[in-house]
């Protein structure tokens, strides 16, 4: 079995399975992930956000714990939006951008994401039920995580035990059909609560959330399973909300908006529509060149072109690449780096048949001294997207980032097509055939005595 045919083996299941993943209208479920297209917000319509430190400017505040609330902040968004599609960056050392593609509720969205999310229990002592149920809603200050500088006078409530302490936080549905948000602690908490509880049997536990009261249950019996719930008229969309800013954790360092805006489906679906338009337009009028001027190898290019556009696509489904219109024009663009590499490789292969070469030396011939070139120009490509992507890192421009993204993936895979695809596919086609016999299909004038 020649090296070709080995290739050839490799390169048709790998090029079936992009197309059915590529060209899927619907989400596919494999090994338990959801492949599916991410559109971007300037492709769906969303919120963009830009929150900074709610802190004053000359408090330093370490690189790490701003790195904390991103990961937080980005694990509370794709919660709240069910799939990794939100994009959430840090902005120099103080702010944070946040892009919610498909987003229709700004504000409700927004105090999901900007909530500090410090969960407290804390006790109340021994107060009758109508205190019980003043308290609950209200403001308190509590000892966590040091005594707060208040006015004389003030009540300062105990903290038994914080939200660290909780394992997992969920929906569910009481006895009388109310949301609760139900959880279990840790080992640590499990004892803490199996303590307190048993010793205060009757009194009333205050969970409080960010210094707000949002349920005050009384304590019937110990709790030492480490299982409870809080209660407090929610709706389903309410619960999910707080189970959202607990199940990630407090955030570090507290966070404001400083601006938002909402960008319209409309305008989105628009803009999108005239990309894959533009997209077609440029990858059709390149493959009719290609047949234009290098004639059957032209259209061997055309075939590893498709493999090309249907793996980088599939890729962008798997990973996934979250597309926006910079992203889209980035890969417009590794369209022509990829046909660059074929170019490069024909231009070698008809030098070669006008000195005589045989056609299987020619394809060899060619691929090898074209390879150099193809070499360096796509490594220096692959440098620039580096810069772009830190680039965009760096200062919160996600629309950079999803460019280099798109751009790098591929120039990735047109290396793949170059020195697999279209060379597999030359000598599949070519070898067997006679130059001499059909010089029109190559596009090149030669001694006819050649082979």
């Amino acid at each position: 079995m020649s090296k070709q045919t080995r290739n050839l083996i490799i390169i048709i299941p790998i090029a079936l399975m992009a197309f059915w993943i590529a060209l899927s209208p619907n989400p596919i479920e494999i090994f338990g992930r959801t492949i599916a297209v991410h559109l971007g917000l300037d492709l769906v319509g969303g919120v963009q956000a830009l929150m900074e430190a709610d802190l004053p400017a000359d408090v330093p505040i370490p690189p790490d714990s701003m790195e904390t609330a991103r990961i937080i902040m980005e694990s509370r968004a794709n919660g709240l939006l069910g799939v990794g599609e939100a994009i959430v960056q840090l902005a120099g050392d103080r702010r944070i951008v946040i892009e919610l593609p498909g987003e229709t509720d700004p504000e409700a969205a927004l105090s999901v994401l900007g909530e500090s999310g410090l969960l407290e229990f804390i006790e109340t002592g021994q107060i009758n039920s109508q205190e019980a149920l003043a308290l609950e809603g209200t403001k308190v200050e509590t000892d966590y995580p040091t005594t707060p500088d208040v006015p004389e006078g003030t009540k300062i409530y105990h903290t038994v035990m914080t939200g660290s302490s909780l394992k997992s936080v969920g929906v569910q549905l009481d006895n009388l059909n109310q949301y609760v948000v139900a959880f279990e602690l840790d080992k640590e908490g499990s004892k803490i609560f199996r303590d307190f509880t048993t010793a205060h049997q009757g009194d009333y536990l205050a969970i409080v959330l960010d210094k707000e009261v949002v349920s005050i249950p009384i304590i019937k019996t110990a709790i030492t399973d480490g299982v409870g719930s809080i209660s407090g008229n929610f709706t389903n969309d309410t619960a999910n909300e707080l189970a959202i800013q607990l199940r990630y954790g407090s955030l570090p360092v507290p966070l404001k908006v400083v601006e938002s805006r909402t960008i319209g489906p409309s305008l989105g679906e628009d803009s999108l529509q005239k990309s894959l338009v533009a997209g077609l337009i440029g990858l059709g009028i390149v493959m009719i060149f290609m047949v234009a001027y290098y004639r059957l190898p032209g259209l061997v290019a055309d075939v590893a072109l498709i493999i090309y556009v249907v793996i980088a696509l599939s890729l962008f489904k798997i990973i996934p690449v979250t597309l926006t219109l910079p992203g889209i024009a980035g890969f417009v663009l590794s369209i022509g780096v990829a046909v660059d590499a074929n170019i490069l490789i024909f231009e070698r292969m008809k030098e070669e048949l006008k000195q005589g070469r045989n056609l299987n030396q020619a394809i060899d011939l060619g691929w090898n001294r074209a390879w150099p070139s193809i070499r360096d120009s796509n490594f220096a490509t692959l440098i620039t997207t580096i810069i772009l992507f830190w680039f965009g890192s760096a200062f919160g421009a996600s629309m950079v980032k999803g460019f280099a993204v798109t751009l790098a993936l591929g120039v990735l895979v047109s290396l793949f097509t170059a020195i697999v695809v279209t060379r597999s596919l030359l000598h599949l086609v070519l070898d067997h055939i006679r130059i001499a016999s059909h010089p029109r299909w190559f596009g090149v004038h030669m001694d006819p005595r050649s082979n």
